[in-house]
């Protein structure tokens, strides 16, 4: 046994990967259930509730705002929502932790409440961009600035907004949902329009408030002012989250790896296609009465992956798991070639940076491209990893320890709570030599 120092992640090659294990709740369904139940008519039941420090951090704005939430038990809460106007303004900026996803939806919400609002958050998130949502939220009437470009978003209050036209320039679930959220608000219609496909988890819970939605031409629309009305979310498992153990029971299982009721909305699940090009053996096993979100029991079995070009339509749905993907990669035989990323350069960190250069320090070849890395699989080395504070880098290099040949330690974790709470016992049940630092 390897002890962690403070702060770090020590994962050690293992006995292998197998067995069941449970995966926490989807965390962009949360903070959407959470958001849209806030300015709902009535009182909205959610089940499966992510209590990560990024979604607690949205239910601590709407109760700056003035909503009463309830929690009723592990993942279970009621919303009681003010309706469509109904936020108060809050007494001191809104501190959003880590959460790039509360900062720019709560920014469409807000952007047509008539209250005046200042969103910040840590170091990370202060230095994110922002002006993809403030610019057409600016467009739509709404009294917002950034300060060039980042935060603190400052919205002001007494602005009407007026439903427009916008066609995005980067393919993007955080900045169409923001802007849908605003067109609930705005007189006329509201319609977004992407060069790619993105997550599609807003337009599928808007019908289920009650708020009708068109989809037409690659386009999603909303008529408002729309109130949606209180209901009940079943909140499926994470996909991005049960991606770190799909990969570690394709590259360092001893026997299957089961995952229940995990979320495979298909706007979520590209990696699946890319590992299953690879040779990767992942079976799913669809649930029913599944709800808008469809969910699946997800089987792994270990596997001799080999490396591929991954197409660029598939980069977009694929955003959150490409650190595990090069994970993968430098666990393959032969050459993976990822271009299209270039999103990943202004996510919590620069990830292209941090995964090119911690593959680098575990002796894998990586070469750096514009958009994206180009990883040579190879031997796995051991060595000391800094995670830059980036939960998801954090978690693939967990995870691509268990096949190294020496133990891996990564530094600064604890942002990995922002996302998957109790990821270190999830691996462990898994089959992972992992230890953590006190």
């Amino acid at each position: 046994m390897v002890n962690a120092p403070r702060d770090a992640f020590v994962s050690s090659p293992g006995a292998g990967v197998a067995g069941e294990i449970g995966i926490p709740g989807d965390k962009s369904i949360s903070h959407r259930a959470a958001l849209i139940g806030a300015i709902a008519k009535g009182t909205t039941e959610i089940e499966g509730f992510l209590e990560s420090a990024d979604c607690r951090a949205t239910l601590t704005a709407l109760e700056a705002l003035g909503v009463a939430v309830e929690r009723s038990g592990a993942g279970r809460l009621r919303i009681q929502g003010v309706g469509l106007h109904g936020l108060r303004a809050p007494g001191a900026p809104l501190d959003l932790g880590n959460s790039g996803t509360a900062m720019r939806l709560l920014a469409g919400i807000l952007a047509g409440q008539g209250v005046s609002a200042v969103l910040v958050g840590d170091a990370s998130l202060m230095q994110r961009p922002m002006a993809r949502v403030a610019t057409p939220l600016a467009r739509m009437g709404a009294g917002i600035r950034t300060r060039d470009g980042r935060p603190p978003v400052e919205i002001a209050a007494g602005t009407r907004l007026r439903g427009v036209d916008h066609t995005l320039e980067v393919a993007s679930a955080q900045v169409k949902s923001a802007l849908l959220l605003a067109g609930l608000h705005a007189e006329g219609t509201t319609r977004v329009r992407e060069p790619g496909r993105s997550r599609d988890h807003t337009e599928r819970m808007f019908p289920a408030f009650g708020v009708h939605i068109t989809l037409q031409d690659g386009a999603v629309a909303v008529t408002g002012p729309a109130e949606p009305a209180a209901t009940r979310v079943d909140v499926p498992g994470d996909f991005s989250s049960a991606a770190f153990f799909i990969v570690a029971g394709l590259i360092a299982g001893r026997g299957p790896l089961m995952m229940r009721g995990v979320g495979t909305n298909p706007t979520r699940t590209a990696l699946i296609d890319i590992l299953r090009a690879m040779g990767g053996d992942i079976r799913l096993h669809p649930l029913p009465d599944a709800g808008p979100e469809p969910r699946a029991d997800i089987e792994v079995r270990p596997s001799r992956l080999r490396g591929t070009v991954v197409p660029e339509a598939l980069v977009p749905a694929a955003i959150d798991e490409l650190p595990v993907l090069f994970a993968a990669a430098a666990a393959a035989e032969g050459e993976t070639v990822v271009t299209g990323a270039g999103e990943l350069r202004v996510k919590e960190s620069d990830r292209l940076a941090a995964m090119a250069e911690g593959l680098a320090t575990l002796g894998i070849s990586c070469e750096r491209l514009p958009e994206g890395l180009r990883v040579r699989g190879g031997a796995i080395a051991g060595g000391t990893i800094d995670s830059r504070d980036d939960h998801r880098i954090a978690m693939a290099f967990a995870i691509l320890g268990a096949r190294a040949r020496t133990p891996v330690t990564i530094r600064h974790v604890q942002n990995v709570a922002t996302s998957f709470p109790g990821f270190a016992e999830t691996a462990r049940a898994a089959g992972i030599d992992l230890r953590e630092g006190e």
